[in-house]
């Protein structure tokens, strides 16, 4: 908490002020992180749409790289600290991580035309090296965005075309 509260510019037991535990704080952040990535991911895909269904996956692509290259603390806390959410915060959570895959599924379909087992693989997959790689980049932010966008959208359409 008290490096929560540094970060933020005050002391760790002033949050307490404003979130009764460390579990609400967690909550509060995992819900809010979770509602940004579906909202902008539902805003670009809505902007790019009137170009085409690979205009929209580039759009979801270049969103959740910017997400993961800008905030990758804040990835790693969502995946080793889910299960340390209340039942209600967790529940929360997880509705809108599906609702963000769906998001992805439905794009990555409509630009490949692949079946519903292979996509959503493959939004699970892409995520993972997204989320992944900014960790262990060796290259300057612009440079490593240029590059998992162009693995993950090779990745993407490149999936198996139905028979």
């Amino acid at each position: 908490m008290h490096e929560i509260g540094e970060a933020v510019g005050t002391s760790g037991p002033a949050l307490y002020k404003h979130f009764a535990s460390k579990e609400a704080l967690l909550g509060t952040m995992l819900v809010e992180i979770s509602e940004l990535l579906l909202a902008e991911g539902l805003r670009r895909a809505e902007a790019a749409s009137p170009d085409g269904p690979r205009a929209e996956l580039l759009a979801l692509v270049r969103w959740h790289v910017e997400f993961a290259l800008t905030r990758p603390a804040l990835i790693s806390v969502q995946f080793r600290d889910l299960e340390s959410l209340g039942q209600d915060d967790r529940r929360t959570v997880r509705r809108l991580q599906r609702q963000y895959v769906e998001l992805w599924v439905r794009v990555i379909r409509s630009a490949t035309g692949t079946d519903e087992d292979h996509t959503r693989s493959a939004a699970h997959a892409v995520f993972g090296l997204i989320n992944s790689t900014p960790h262990s980049a060796r290259l300057g932010t612009q440079e490593m965005a240029a590059l998992l966008e162009q693995l993950a959208v090779s990745a993407l359409l490149g999936l198996p075309q139905p028979r």
